[in-house]
């Protein structure tokens, strides 16, 4: 399956590189108003005082409504705006993040300043718990043991859930697809199976996927 992938923090982490002396260290944390990402940031600046540099960036909103970054004396462009395309490219929404900054003592230039908190964001995403959420349909997919293989080989190589397999007279597969996926796995377990499986389908729900296996429906 080739989505974009609503993704959103559900537990904050943090993360540490250091460029010629100079440590970045990403602190990300969940946020839901644009109150909550103030006080984050209000309070990452209160904790690290003694840094060179707090700054900040944060996105609001399933369609990014309020998107918010500041340099706190970097130059301009070189630290909160980067650190608020990280967030918009990997498609992160309703997070907040601070880049801490304790100067080593060696200028790093417009490059390697962009470069330095690009990859602190990233290594802090590397430690968050990242939640997205789906649309989709439960199903359950009915085949003889011949097909068994097949099924659950097609559902691997998509991504798909197997929420459980019940062998009796047939074997019951039981999984979710996320709603643009549905005709395709229609098309390709006839494909597979020679027309020897039978999908039914459930009402459309919301569920979440969270370090690749469902969290709830």
């Amino acid at each position: 399956m080739d989505n974009k992938t609503f993704r959103i923090v559900y537990e904050g982490g943090t993360g540490e590189i250091e460029e010629k002396k100079s440590r970045f260290i990403a602190h990300i944390c969940p946020v839901t108003t644009e109150k909550e990402a103030v006080d984050f940031i209000s309070e990452k600046k209160k904790v690290f005082w003694d840094a060179r540099h707090n700054c900040s960036a944060f996105v609001i909103g399933n369609n990014n409504e309020v998107t918010r970054c500041n340099d706190d004396g970097e130059p301009a462009q070189t630290a909160g705006r980067p650190m608020l395309d990280v967030l918009l490219r990997e498609n992160i929404h309703n997070c907040a993040v601070v880049v801490t900054r304790y100067f080593g003592g060696v200028l790093l230039g417009t490059g390697g300043l962009v470069r330095a908190y690009q990859a602190a964001v990233q290594e802090g995403l590397k430690n968050c718990k990242i939640l997205e959420p789906k649309d989709g349909y439960p199903c359950e997919i009915k085949t003889d043991y011949n097909g068994y293989g097949k099924i659950e080989y097609v559902l691997r190589e998509n991504n798909l859930p197997i929420l459980n397999t019940d062998f009796g007279a047939e074997v019951i597969i039981s999984s979710v697809v996320e709603c643009n996926f549905k005709e395709n796995l229609e098309k390709i377990i006839a494909d597979k199976t020679a027309g020897n499986a039978e999908i039914t389908w459930d009402s459309q729900v919301k569920f979440d996927i969270l370090d690749g296996q469902i969290l709830k429906f």
